[in-house]
């Protein structure tokens, strides 16, 4: 019973922080700086942040499968391959996202416009992308235990 409160509180706490990006993502725009001048078409017609919704695809699509990961852990199938699928998906979707973000902060890098300065972007690229890289690194050992566990688990199945 604590097991799966816990787990459906994670899925909870999951699918909020889903929600938080999803109105990060919405509101944001209209509240940078050079967009108090524009109209919504040109807002979210910016080449950045149609980029930007583009590659958050990757982080969503991660956090749908750790809410998966954590509906399996709830009806206690840990160890099965699917558990496994999930971790390789969220391992692909970090290393894309991080991909994602180094490939913008090379465009703000070398495109930006010569009265800003990208120092802040820069940083927090480096920050997010040094992130991903711990989610995927984390994920890849997950995975590799996970996969020997469900290996012994079936090899345990066929000698009985």
């Amino acid at each position: 019973m604590v097991k799966r409160i816990s787990t459906v509180f994670l899925q909870v706490v999951v699918v909020l922080i889903g929600m938080m990006v999803l109105a990060f993502l919405i509101i944001m725009p209209t509240k940078e700086g050079r967009a108090e001048n524009l109209d919504l078409f040109h807002i979210y017609a910016d080449p950045l942040i149609l980029y930007t919704y583009a590659a958050s695809t990757a982080f969503f699509v991660a956090l749908y499968k750790a809410f998966k990961l954590l509906g399996y852990i709830g009806q206690n199938q840990v160890f099965s391959i699917n558990s496994v699928k999930a971790l390789g998906g969220i391992k692909y979707c970090a290393i894309l996202l991080a991909i994602a973000i180094v490939l913008a902060g090379v465009y703000i890098r070398l495109f930006h416009h010569e009265d800003d300065d990208p120092a802040g972007f820069i940083g927090l690229c480096i920050v997010t992308t040094f992130a991903c890289i711990v989610v995927a690194t984390a994920a890849a050992i997950f995975e590799k235990i996970l996969q020997n566990a469900v290996d012994l688990k079936s090899e345990n199945d066929l000698t009985i």
